[in-house]
Order: structure tokens, then sequence, then C-alpha cells
């Protein structure tokens, strides 16, 4: 941070980046093909040779699952929501309201395309804005979760924050998010944080002190690190096999970039230097006078 920016400033800056990036025409040409158009977060994988998009839907499902019971009166907001994918399945299966709420204005026409296609337009609202300041008020939400999202943000600590505030007494905050392992030598993760444009990743003992502030309880724990690994890895296998496609649509620089940005992630989660985790917090219940 120079010395005339303020740590608003950085935000903003972060924040524009990171529109931008999700925005241009390569990232969704990349992110449409490769992810299949549904969902873009880290999946869970039976085996190495899953489809990724198998793999994602089963991460939503796994989600999901922390998230119940929820029904037709509950409403849950999905922080950095991308196409939608998470909403729609929880809108789906439980008949729940949700709000996604995410930055790119690209992947958000997709995910209300898609609520339209399939006639959840009415249970789904996609929201464009920031997770750091959403402009709602105080306990709104029965439920809020998140995947893989949180890394983009250069306060995490407001992320939290907000997610507390805007959850009701007694609800689930339900999160999957890249993180540095609480051990890692940063300096061994900077190409990663040059690849990202970022100065450093949340971790998880950093989650749990910033929940424990504003009043989260942890309920559980899982480290699906082992996933990250096989999901980077079948992202670049399916990149190099669908190239010749790809390269019609994106520009040679972006995939190439993208190539090796992959290979980091791969490396730095065998290396334990990257840690993958399924986070669940509550906010305690009010209690009776």
């Amino acid at each position: 941070m120079m010395a005339s920016e303020t740590k608003e400033d950085v935000l903003h800056e972060d924040v524009a980046r990171a529109r931008s990036y999700y925005d241009s025409d390569d990232a969704e040409a990349f992110y449409s093909t490769v992810w299949g158009g549904e969902n873009i977060h880290i999946g869970l994988y039976q085996d190495e040779a899953e489809s990724i998009a198998d793999a994602s839907h089963r991460s939503v499902e796994t989600l999901a699952k922390k998230l119940a019971p929820l029904h037709k009166a509950s409403h849950v907001l999905d922080m950095g929501s991308g196409y939608g994918g998470t909403a729609r399945y929880l809108a789906r299966t439980f008949g729940c309201r949700v709000t996604g709420l995410n930055l790119s204005e690209v992947e958000n026409q997709r995910a209300r395309s898609l609520n339209e296609k399939h006639g959840l337009h009415d249970r789904v609202q996609i929201v464009q804005g920031m997770f750091e300041a959403v402009e709602l008020p105080d306990a709104h939400f029965d439920a809020v979760c998140s995947q893989d999202s949180f890394l983009h943000s250069s306060d995490r600590a407001q992320v939290v924050a907000e997610a507390a505030r805007l959850l009701k007494p007694g609800g689930v905050f339900v999160f999957t998010d890249i993180m540095q392992a609480d051990d890692c030598d940063p300096k061994r993760l900077q190409p990663i944080f040059e690849r990202i444009d970022l100065s450093s990743l949340g971790s998880p003992e950093f989650y749990r002190n910033a929940a424990e502030l504003h009043g989260l309880e942890e309920v559980a724990f899982e480290d699906n690190t082992h996933h990250l690994i096989t999901h980077y890895s079948r992202v670049l296998s399916e990149t190099v096999a669908k190239e010749d496609v790809l390269r019609q649509r994106i520009s040679n620089a972006y995939l190439d970039r993208m190539k090796r940005g992959l290979d980091l992630w791969v490396n730095a989660g065998r290396d334990r230097q990257l840690v993958w985790p399924l986070f669940t917090f509550r906010k305690p219940a009010e209690q009776a006078n």
C-alpha cells in the first residue's frame, strides 16, 4: 500500500481488478467452456478422471447439506455466486429464496438467463455488488454461503464481519476458500500472489479468529486439500485437451498464463502451502431474558 492510499482505496482497486478480470471475454470463454457453464468452483472428486462439472455439482450438494434444514420461508445469501449454480440448486431442492451477490456482470447475466431457463427467477435474485459492503439490513438471512470467492478480497476480515452481520441468530455461515496453510512460508506462495494480484491469502487460523471476533461459533472444519490438487490437475488436463478450440476463442497470452497458474495451484497444494477446507460457523441464537 502506498503512503497516500487508504485501506478503502486498495479495496476498491482490488474489486475493480477482479471485476475487470471476470468480465473479460477471455475469462468468460475459459470458465464457461472448461467448467461447463453452471458453476465456477473447486469440485469434490470420486476419481481423478471424473468430469469437472460433476465434481463441482458434488461440492454444491455437500455445501447444501451443511446449510440444511432450509424451507420455503428460508432466505440464503450466496457471496460470490458466479453462474448461480449453487443458488439454483438450493432453490430447487429446498424451495427457499436465494440472493446471489457477485461482482461480475457478465457472470450475472449468464446466471439470470439460466434462472429464467430453469423457471427459478422468482426464487433466485442475482445482485451485482461487493461482499465487503452489502447494502442490506442486519439479520437479513437464515444462512450465508460462499464457494472459493473470498480469496479475491483484500479485506477478508470485513467479509466475515458482513456475513456475521447479515446472518440471523441461529443461522449458519458455510464456505470454502483457497487458503494459505497456517504454517506456510509466504515467500513460497509469492508466484501465486502475483498471479491473483494480491499480497496474501486467508488461512484457517485467520478465519477462525475473524469469526470469533464477530460472535460466530465454529461447528465443523473439513480439510479437502487433496480435492484442490485433483481439481486443478483436471482443469489443466481439460485445458490441454481443448486447447485447439480454446485458442480460437481466447487470446494466447491468457491461455498460456492460465496454464502456468494452474501448475502453481497444483504444486502449492502438493507442498501443503495451500489448503482447501470447508468451514461451518453458527451465529448463536438469541437468549431469552
